[in-house]
Protein backbone atom coordinates (compact mmCIF):
# COMPACT_ATOMS: atom_id res chain seq x y z
CA UNK A 1 0.00 0.00 0.00
CA UNK A 2 1.44 3.40 -0.97
CA UNK A 3 1.64 6.26 1.52
CA UNK A 4 -1.29 8.08 -0.08
CA UNK A 5 -3.49 5.01 0.45
CA UNK A 6 -2.51 4.55 4.11
CA UNK A 7 -5.25 5.92 6.39
CA UNK A 8 -4.18 8.63 8.82
CA UNK A 9 -4.50 7.56 12.45
CA UNK A 10 -2.16 10.09 14.05
CA UNK A 11 -1.98 13.74 13.10
CA UNK A 12 0.67 14.69 10.58
CA UNK A 13 2.77 17.80 10.81
CA UNK A 14 1.95 20.54 8.33
CA UNK A 15 5.00 19.62 6.27
CA UNK A 16 4.09 15.92 6.33
CA UNK A 17 0.59 16.77 5.15
CA UNK A 18 1.98 18.84 2.29
CA UNK A 19 4.27 15.97 1.31
CA UNK A 20 1.31 13.59 1.18
CA UNK A 21 -0.64 16.06 -0.96
CA UNK A 22 2.23 16.43 -3.39
CA UNK A 23 2.60 12.66 -3.59
CA UNK A 24 -1.05 12.40 -4.61
CA UNK A 25 -0.40 14.84 -7.43
CA UNK A 26 2.64 12.97 -8.64
CA UNK A 27 0.74 9.69 -8.76
CA UNK A 28 -2.79 10.71 -9.70
CA UNK A 29 -2.79 14.05 -11.52
CA UNK A 30 -3.71 13.77 -15.18
CA UNK A 31 -0.19 14.56 -16.43
CA UNK A 32 0.16 10.77 -16.68
CA UNK A 33 -3.07 10.16 -18.62
CA UNK A 34 -2.57 8.64 -22.11
CA UNK A 35 -4.82 11.24 -23.74
CA UNK A 36 -2.86 14.10 -22.18
CA UNK A 37 0.41 12.54 -23.37
CA UNK A 38 -0.99 12.08 -26.87
CA UNK A 39 -2.20 15.70 -26.91
CA UNK A 40 1.17 17.20 -26.01
CA UNK A 41 3.17 14.75 -28.13
CA UNK A 42 1.31 15.55 -31.35
CA UNK A 43 -0.35 12.14 -31.61
CA UNK A 44 -3.94 13.37 -31.94
CA UNK A 45 -5.66 14.45 -35.12
CA UNK A 46 -7.56 17.70 -35.53
CA UNK A 47 -10.93 16.13 -34.72
CA UNK A 48 -9.58 14.71 -31.46
CA UNK A 49 -8.11 18.06 -30.43
CA UNK A 50 -11.43 19.73 -31.25
CA UNK A 51 -13.25 17.19 -29.05
CA UNK A 52 -10.86 17.96 -26.18
CA UNK A 53 -11.39 21.73 -26.50
CA UNK A 54 -15.17 21.36 -26.76
CA UNK A 55 -15.49 19.15 -23.70
CA UNK A 56 -12.96 21.04 -21.63
CA UNK A 57 -15.00 24.22 -22.18
CA UNK A 58 -17.69 22.84 -19.88
CA UNK A 59 -15.16 22.40 -17.09
CA UNK A 60 -13.80 25.92 -17.64
CA UNK A 61 -17.28 27.44 -17.68
CA UNK A 62 -18.22 25.86 -14.35
CA UNK A 63 -15.16 27.06 -12.43
CA UNK A 64 -16.66 30.50 -11.60
CA UNK A 65 -19.87 28.83 -10.40
CA UNK A 66 -17.80 26.55 -8.21
CA UNK A 67 -15.83 29.44 -6.77
CA UNK A 68 -18.88 31.64 -6.25
CA UNK A 69 -20.59 28.87 -4.30
CA UNK A 70 -17.54 28.57 -2.07
CA UNK A 71 -17.25 32.32 -1.51
CA UNK A 72 -20.87 32.37 -0.34
CA UNK A 73 -19.92 29.96 2.46
CA UNK A 74 -16.83 31.79 3.74
CA UNK A 75 -17.15 33.69 7.02
CA UNK A 76 -13.75 35.36 6.69
CA UNK A 77 -13.99 38.56 4.63
CA UNK A 78 -10.25 38.53 3.89
CA UNK A 79 -10.51 35.03 2.49
CA UNK A 80 -13.56 36.02 0.44
CA UNK A 81 -11.62 38.91 -1.07
CA UNK A 82 -8.67 36.69 -1.87
CA UNK A 83 -10.80 33.96 -3.40
CA UNK A 84 -12.72 36.51 -5.47
CA UNK A 85 -9.64 36.89 -7.69
CA UNK A 86 -10.48 33.49 -9.14
CA UNK A 87 -13.81 34.80 -10.40
CA UNK A 88 -12.09 37.70 -12.13
CA UNK A 89 -9.50 35.34 -13.63
CA UNK A 90 -12.20 33.32 -15.37
CA UNK A 91 -15.08 35.77 -15.89
CA UNK A 92 -12.98 38.87 -16.44
CA UNK A 93 -13.92 42.40 -15.40
CA UNK A 94 -15.84 43.01 -18.64
CA UNK A 95 -17.34 41.14 -21.57
CA UNK A 96 -14.70 39.41 -23.66
CA UNK A 97 -12.15 39.25 -20.86
CA UNK A 98 -11.03 36.39 -18.63
CA UNK A 99 -10.21 32.75 -19.00
CA UNK A 100 -13.54 31.61 -20.39
CA UNK A 101 -13.34 34.19 -23.18
CA UNK A 102 -9.80 33.05 -23.95
CA UNK A 103 -10.95 29.43 -24.09
CA UNK A 104 -13.57 30.42 -26.64
CA UNK A 105 -10.79 31.90 -28.76
CA UNK A 106 -9.28 28.43 -28.76
CA UNK A 107 -12.52 26.77 -29.86
CA UNK A 108 -13.02 29.52 -32.45
CA UNK A 109 -9.51 28.89 -33.74
CA UNK A 110 -10.31 25.22 -34.04
CA UNK A 111 -13.36 26.18 -36.14
CA UNK A 112 -15.94 24.92 -33.69
CA UNK A 113 -19.29 26.66 -33.84
CA UNK A 114 -19.35 29.02 -30.87
CA UNK A 115 -23.07 28.70 -30.19
CA UNK A 116 -22.70 24.93 -30.08
CA UNK A 117 -19.72 25.16 -27.74
CA UNK A 118 -21.42 27.56 -25.33
CA UNK A 119 -24.62 25.52 -25.29
CA UNK A 120 -22.62 22.44 -24.10
CA UNK A 121 -25.33 20.22 -25.60
CA UNK A 122 -22.83 18.15 -27.59
CA UNK A 123 -20.36 17.33 -24.82
CA UNK A 124 -19.80 13.78 -23.64
CA UNK A 125 -22.13 12.53 -20.87
CA UNK A 126 -19.15 11.60 -18.72
CA UNK A 127 -17.79 15.14 -19.04
CA UNK A 128 -21.06 16.54 -17.72
CA UNK A 129 -21.30 14.04 -14.87
CA UNK A 130 -17.68 14.55 -13.78
CA UNK A 131 -17.85 18.35 -13.82
CA UNK A 132 -21.18 18.47 -12.03
CA UNK A 133 -19.89 16.03 -9.41
CA UNK A 134 -17.09 18.51 -8.72
CA UNK A 135 -19.56 21.38 -8.49
CA UNK A 136 -21.72 19.45 -6.02
CA UNK A 137 -18.66 18.46 -4.00
CA UNK A 138 -17.62 22.07 -3.47
CA UNK A 139 -21.16 23.12 -2.62
CA UNK A 140 -21.92 20.29 -0.20
CA UNK A 141 -18.69 19.27 1.55
CA UNK A 142 -16.95 21.23 4.28
CA UNK A 143 -15.14 24.44 3.40
CA UNK A 144 -11.86 22.70 4.23
CA UNK A 145 -12.59 19.90 1.75
CA UNK A 146 -13.80 22.36 -0.89
CA UNK A 147 -10.60 24.37 -0.65
CA UNK A 148 -8.45 21.23 -0.64
CA UNK A 149 -10.06 20.04 -3.85
CA UNK A 150 -8.57 23.05 -5.64
CA UNK A 151 -5.02 21.90 -4.88
CA UNK A 152 -4.63 20.27 -8.28
CA UNK A 153 -3.40 23.77 -9.13
CA UNK A 154 -0.16 22.79 -7.41
CA UNK A 155 0.59 20.60 -10.40
CA UNK A 156 -1.05 22.38 -13.33
CA UNK A 157 1.86 24.65 -14.40
CA UNK A 158 3.94 21.63 -15.39
CA UNK A 159 1.15 20.25 -17.56
CA UNK A 160 0.41 23.66 -19.06
CA UNK A 161 3.99 24.17 -20.13
CA UNK A 162 4.24 20.74 -21.70
CA UNK A 163 0.84 21.05 -23.36
CA UNK A 164 1.46 24.45 -24.94
CA UNK A 165 4.99 23.73 -26.17
CA UNK A 166 3.95 20.32 -27.51
CA UNK A 167 0.87 21.59 -29.29
CA UNK A 168 2.72 24.51 -30.89
CA UNK A 169 5.43 22.16 -32.07
CA UNK A 170 3.22 19.44 -33.49
CA UNK A 171 -0.08 20.99 -34.67
CA UNK A 172 -0.22 23.47 -37.52
CA UNK A 173 -3.88 24.24 -36.74
CA UNK A 174 -3.11 25.97 -33.41
CA UNK A 175 -1.09 29.09 -32.64
CA UNK A 176 0.18 31.03 -29.65
CA UNK A 177 -2.86 33.29 -30.06
CA UNK A 178 -5.38 30.45 -29.94
CA UNK A 179 -3.58 28.97 -26.92
CA UNK A 180 -3.58 32.31 -25.08
CA UNK A 181 -5.75 30.87 -22.29
CA UNK A 182 -2.78 29.10 -20.78
CA UNK A 183 -0.16 31.83 -20.31
CA UNK A 184 -1.95 33.67 -17.47
CA UNK A 185 -2.55 30.35 -15.72
CA UNK A 186 1.20 29.94 -15.28
CA UNK A 187 1.07 32.72 -12.67
CA UNK A 188 -2.55 32.47 -11.52
CA UNK A 189 -2.45 28.78 -10.61
CA UNK A 190 0.66 28.99 -8.35
CA UNK A 191 -0.80 32.05 -6.59
CA UNK A 192 -4.09 30.26 -5.97
CA UNK A 193 -2.43 27.00 -4.96
CA UNK A 194 -0.18 28.74 -2.43
CA UNK A 195 -3.18 30.38 -0.77
CA UNK A 196 -5.19 27.14 -0.67
CA UNK A 197 -2.24 25.11 0.60
CA UNK A 198 -1.59 27.61 3.38
CA UNK A 199 -5.26 27.42 4.43
CA UNK A 200 -5.27 23.63 4.42
CA UNK A 201 -2.04 23.33 6.40
CA UNK A 202 -3.33 25.75 9.05
CA UNK A 203 -6.81 24.28 9.41
CA UNK A 204 -6.37 20.54 8.90
CA UNK A 205 -4.88 19.61 12.26
CA UNK A 206 -6.78 16.51 13.37
CA UNK A 207 -6.31 13.12 11.66
CA UNK A 208 -9.90 13.11 10.37
CA UNK A 209 -9.48 16.59 8.89
CA UNK A 210 -6.22 15.64 7.23
CA UNK A 211 -7.73 12.49 5.80
CA UNK A 212 -10.63 14.51 4.40
CA UNK A 213 -8.17 16.90 2.76
CA UNK A 214 -6.25 14.06 1.11
CA UNK A 215 -9.47 12.42 -0.05
CA UNK A 216 -10.68 15.73 -1.50
CA UNK A 217 -7.56 16.06 -3.63
CA UNK A 218 -7.84 12.44 -4.77
CA UNK A 219 -11.44 13.10 -5.75
CA UNK A 220 -10.46 16.16 -7.80
CA UNK A 221 -7.75 14.17 -9.57
CA UNK A 222 -10.39 11.57 -10.39
CA UNK A 223 -12.65 14.29 -11.84
CA UNK A 224 -9.90 15.39 -14.21
CA UNK A 225 -8.86 11.82 -15.05
CA UNK A 226 -12.45 10.81 -15.79
CA UNK A 227 -12.83 13.60 -18.35
CA UNK A 228 -9.79 12.37 -20.25
CA UNK A 229 -10.95 8.75 -19.94
CA UNK A 230 -14.18 9.75 -21.66
CA UNK A 231 -12.35 11.56 -24.45
CA UNK A 232 -10.02 8.64 -25.04
CA UNK A 233 -12.86 6.11 -25.11
CA UNK A 234 -15.00 8.18 -27.49
CA UNK A 235 -12.42 9.64 -29.86
CA UNK A 236 -9.32 7.41 -29.69
CA UNK A 237 -10.06 3.82 -28.71
CA UNK A 238 -12.37 2.05 -29.08
CA UNK A 239 -13.98 5.14 -30.64
CA UNK A 240 -17.50 4.84 -29.30
CA UNK A 241 -19.05 8.31 -29.46
CA UNK A 242 -22.24 8.36 -27.35
CA UNK A 243 -25.52 9.33 -29.05
CA UNK A 244 -25.92 13.10 -29.15
CA UNK A 245 -22.26 13.87 -28.55
CA UNK A 246 -20.18 15.79 -31.09
CA UNK A 247 -18.68 13.59 -33.76
CA UNK A 248 -16.88 16.00 -36.05
CA UNK A 249 -19.87 17.82 -37.51
CA UNK A 250 -19.85 20.91 -35.27
CA UNK A 251 -18.79 23.36 -37.95
CA UNK A 252 -21.89 22.57 -40.00
CA UNK A 253 -24.40 22.39 -37.17
CA UNK A 254 -27.26 24.86 -37.41
CA UNK A 255 -29.85 23.47 -35.00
Amino acid sequence: MSDIETPIHEALSADELEARLRAIGEQRYHHRHPFQLMLQNGELNRRQVQAWALNRYYYQSMIPLKDASLIARLDDSALRRAWRARLVDHDGEAEGEGGIARWLKLTDGLELDREMVVSTRRILPATRFAVEAYLHFVRERSVLEAIASSLTELFSPLVIGQRVSGMLEHYDFVSAETLAYFEPRLTQAPRDAEMALDYVKRHARRPDQQQAVLDALIFKCQVLWTQLDALHHAYVAPGHVPPGAWDGDAQTETS
